[in-house]
C-alpha cells in the first residue's frame, strides 16, 4: 500500500494497482480512517463492582482457597447461600489474574552443578549401583563399585541380591581400609540413591573424615565415570544377557575387573591402565614407549611426515563438571602417594572384591548371606 501511495502521482492510482496486483477497494480501504472502537456496554445482568468483590472474598476464604469453583458454587448452595454463576466465578477470577493455583508453591531450590577436581590417586572416588539381570524376569542383582575418578582404578566391588546401605557403608569402610585413606584426603561422589544419601553411609563418612558430594537429582551427567565404567562392563563380547546365579554374577566380576584394572588401555589415561596411573607406573612406561618410537623414527623417518611420534601424556588432572576457565593448578603432579606405595608394595596387580560368608550378620537388618568380607584375588 506505500509503494501506490508513493508512485500515485507519478503513475496514477489505476496503473501502478495493476502492475502490484492489488485492489484498489483495498487501496482506498487502508486511508481511510479507522473509527475508534466503542466500548462495550456492561450487561444488565452483570454483577455490580461490590457483588464482584464479595465474590472474590469468598473464594479467598480459607475453607475455599484449594476448591475450584465448582466446589464453591456447590457449597454455598448447600449452605442455602447463591452469589453467582459457575461461569461468574471463573470471570471474576480471570479479573484478577486468579486462574491458577491461588496459595504460593514451594519454589525447588537450584542445584548447583559439583565441580570437583582429582590431581592424585585416592583424591576422589566415585561410586554407583547398577543392576544386573538375573535368571528369571524381575529378578536382579546389584553391582556395587567404587572407582578413583584420577587412574579409573576399581578399588572395591561387590555383589548382592538387594540395594542396602549396610552394603553400601561395608564395602566403602573396607576399601578405605585397604587403601589407607587418612581423614581429610578422600572426597566420595555419588548420586542421589536410595543408598548413597542414606545416614548410616554419611555417618560412616563422617567418622572416617571422608567429604561426600552428591549430583544434581536426574542429572547422570554429575558420575560420568562410574556410568562409564559400568558401560565398558556391559559392552564387552562375553558378558551375559542374564545371569543364572548370584555366584555367575560374582565369577564374571572376579574376571572382570582384574582384567579391567590391570590390562584395559583406557583412552582417558592416555591408554595407560589404570593400574598403572594408580600406582605411579605410568611415567616410567611413557619412558619406554618414547624410546620405542624414537627407534621406529630413526630406522623408518619416511613414515613419519610429522616428525618423531610422542606417546600420549600421562593425565594431570581429571574435572567433573569443570569450569569455563579453570583456574592455574599449582601442584598437578602425578606421583605416588604414601599410601598407594604400601598397597603396591604387597601386591600390585591384586583387585579386591568384597563377597558374603555364611556367619551371623551384627546388623539386626541384615541376612547372614548379607555380611561383607574383604578377599583378595
Amino acid at each position: 500500500m506505500q509503494t501506490v501511495a508513493d508512485l500515485e502521482s507519478r503513475l496514477g492510482v489505476a496503473p501502478t494497482c495493476a502492475a502490484l496486483s492489488v485492489a484498489r477497494a483495498s487501496f482506498y480501504r487502508a486511508r481511510q480512517p479507522r473509527p475508534e472502537p466503542r466500548p462495550r456496554p456492561t450487561p444488565p445482568r452483570a454483577l455490580i463492582a461490590g457483588d464482584r468483590q464479595a465474590v472474590l472474598d469468598t473464594l479467598h476464604e480459607p475453607r475455599f482457597v484449594d476448591l475450584a469453583p465448582a466446589q464453591v458454587y456447590a457449597t454455598l448452595l448447600d449452605e442455602g447461600r447463591y452469589l453467582c454463576s459457575e461461569r461468574t466465578y471463573y470471570r471474576v477470577l480471570s479479573e484478577n489474574a486468579e486462574v491458577r493455583e491461588r496459595r504460593e508453591q514451594l519454589c525447588h531450590p537450584r542445584y548447583a552443578a559439583p565441580q570437583l577436581l582429582a590431581t592424585r590417586p585416592n583424591a576422589l572416588w566415585s561410586w554407583d549401583i547398577t543392576r544386573l539381570l538375573g535368571p528369571t524376569k524381575w529378578t536382579y542383582y546389584y553391582l556395587y563399585v567404587l572407582l578413583d575418578v584420577f587412574s579409573r582404578y576399581v578399588v572395591g566391588w561387590t555383589v548382592a541380591a538387594r540395594e542396602l546401605a549396610a552394603l553400601a557403608e561395608q564395602l566403602i569402610a573396607e576399601s578405605c581400609e585397604r587403601q589407607q585413606i587418612p581423614p581429610g584426603q578422600l572426597t566420595v561422589h555419588a548420586d542421589r540413591g536410595a543408598a548413597m544419601i542414606s545416614k548410616p553411609v554419611a555417618l560412616l563418612l563422617a567418622d572416617l573424615g571422608v567429604t561426600k558430594t552428591h549430583s544434581r537429582p536426574h542429572v547422570s551427567n554429575d558420575n560420568p565415570f562410574s556410568e562409564s565404567q559400568f558401560k565398558t562392563l556391559k559392552y564387552r563380547p562375553d558378558f551375559p544377557d542374564r545371569f543364572g546365579s548370584i555366584e555367575h554374577a560374582r565369577q564374571h566380576g572376579q574376571d572382570f575387573f582384574p582384567w579391567y584394572n590391570t590390562e584395559h588401555h583406557h583412552v582417558g589415561l592416555g591408554l595407560f591402565t589404570p593400574h598403572d596411573v594408580h600406582y605411579g607406573l605410568a611415567a616410567a612406561k611413557r619412558e619406554q614407549r618414547a624410546q620405542v618410537l624414537a627407534d621406529a623414527f630413526a630406522r623408518h623417518p619416511e613414515r613419519f611426515p610429522n616428525g618423531r611420534p610422542q606417546p600420549k601424556a600421562v593425565p594431570t588432572e581429571v574435572w567433573i563438571n569443570p569450569p569455563a576457565k579453570p583456574a592455574a593448578i599449582v601442584e598437578a603432579g602425578n606421583t605416588m602417594t604414601a599410601e598407594s606405595e604400601a598397597v603396591s608394595s604387597r601386591d600390585p596387580g591384586a583387585t579386591v572384591e568384597a563377597v558374603f560368608n555364611r556367619e551371623p550378620s551384627e546388623h539386626s537388618n541384615l541376612v547372614p548371606e548379607d555380611r561383607c568380607m574383604a578377599v583378595a584375588q
